[in-house]
């Protein structure tokens, strides 16, 4: 019964990526809990992608930050990019809450990007100060979910799909951005073509202008190992996403579930990474995002993320 839970949360919440693919800011009954009064301590450290609590963004995305940045967050990574806004304010505006509450903004997602609105796009994720532009998924359609077997995977091919981030990403470097695409599981496995399309993207496209933020669950779940790609790859993974997974195989906060995450961080040189982002897609058993991420922060502390 409990797995069958998860598939069909799982399949909302794909459901739901696939729509912020399209940067429509989500609305919720969930109301953040924690109040914007105390300061920000200097302490603060290490990253959280804010689709973790896209929730509670939608009901109100200022005080969100404020419980971000008072639960220990550093840098942050957007999901919610719509008509030019971010979480409905301007690129400059969300810049200047940001700086005003202590988040750094460092990547953000930006799934609905296509060859003709790249540059205006780039134009604003750069004004809002970002250093990356994250494609989380293979862009212009060509992303699938199958519900009726709960899998991923995409239509055009790896090669076409590198043809499209080489492109974005010499469009994202003029920009003065890093371009970085975003792995689910369907990437490790061979397509249709015995092509695996994650080892296709990483000997095909220019390091230049296309790296990578891995997703550790993900890769994990698909059954490789993060640290082999590092040393086949090493410094092409720019930031990682780190989420825990459970006994049955669901999202946990970190430190929670089976993934040895100080085997991996011991590799964070070879890796190339520059900054992670703590993302929790899902909770279970009663756990509110907001409860999930002060979790995961302790993990990570406790763990040696720094």
């Amino acid at each position: 019964m409990k797995k069958l839970i998860f598939r069909t949360v799982l399949a909302l919440t794909i459901s739901v990526a696939f729509v912020s693919c399209k940067d429509t800011p989500e609305k919720t009954k969930e109301a953040t809990t924690t109040e914007a009064s105390e300061p920000v301590a200097d302490a603060n450290f290490g990253g959280l992608a804010l689709y973790t609590v896209r929730d509670a963004m939608g009901e109100d995305a200022k005080k969100t930050l404020k419980a971000v940045a008072d639960a220990g967050y550093k840098n942050i990574e957007a999901a919610g990019y719509a008509d030019g806004k971010f979480y409905n304010m301007s690129p400059a505006d969300f810049k200047a809450y940001l700086d005003e509450i202590g988040l750094t903004p460092i990547s953000t997602h930006q799934g609905s990007v296509t060859l003709d609105n790249a540059e205006q796009m780039m134009a604003d994720v750069k004004a809002a100060g970002f250093e990356y532009f994250v494609i989380p998924v293979p862009p212009m359609g060509l992303f699938n979910f199958d519900q009726a077997t709960m899998t991923m995977n995409m239509t055009g091919g790896a090669a076409n799909l590198s043809d499209i981030l080489n492109t974005l990403g010499e469009k994202a470097d003029a920009a003065g951005l890093k371009l970085l695409y975003h792995n689910h599981d369907f990437e490790f496995k061979k397509d249709e073509d015995g092509i695996v399309p994650i080892d296709y993207l990483l000997e095909n496209s220019d390091p230049k202008y296309v790296n990578f933020q891995m997703d550790l669950y993900w890769v994990k779940k698909a059954g490789a190992e993060p640290v082999a790609y590092f040393e086949k790859y090493p410094g092409r993974f720019k930031i990682w996403h780190v989420k825990d997974m459970d006994d049955q195989g669901r999202f946990a906060p970190v430190g929670e579930g089976s993934i040895d995450f100080k085997e991996i961080l011991a590799q964070k040189e070879a890796s190339g990474m520059e900054y992670y982002m703590v993302e929790q897609d899902m909770t279970f058993d009663g756990l509110k995002p907001l409860e999930a991420i002060k979790i995961s922060h302790d993990g990570l502390k406790e763990i040696g993320f720094d």
